[in-house]
């Protein structure tokens, strides 16, 4: 159970990776990274690393989400 977990939650970062890549909306782009850092540091956890998940959940998913939605209200939120 707990593999099937594990292959699932990396199957779900490489489409949040895709997607973030292919997406031309920056806040549609910033919500799904923030995703992607949550569930990064769910496998951190997983991988018996405490430390780097509490890291990844603060600076992934909370500091930088919060300096990229400052960045996009400050230009614009569609790529040209």
């Amino acid at each position: 159970m707990l593999e099937l977990l594990n292959v699932l939650l990396l199957l779900f970062l490489i489409v949040c990776a895709i997607i973030v890549a292919r997406t031309r909306d920056l806040l549609s782009a910033v919500i799904i990274f923030a995703a992607y850092s949550l569930v990064m540091a769910v496998i951190w956890q997983q991988l018996e690393a405490p430390d780097l998940a509490i890291t990844e959940a603060a600076m992934g998913a909370g500091v930088t989400t919060i300096l990229l939605l400052v960045v996009i209200s400050k230009t614009g939120r569609h790529e040209k």
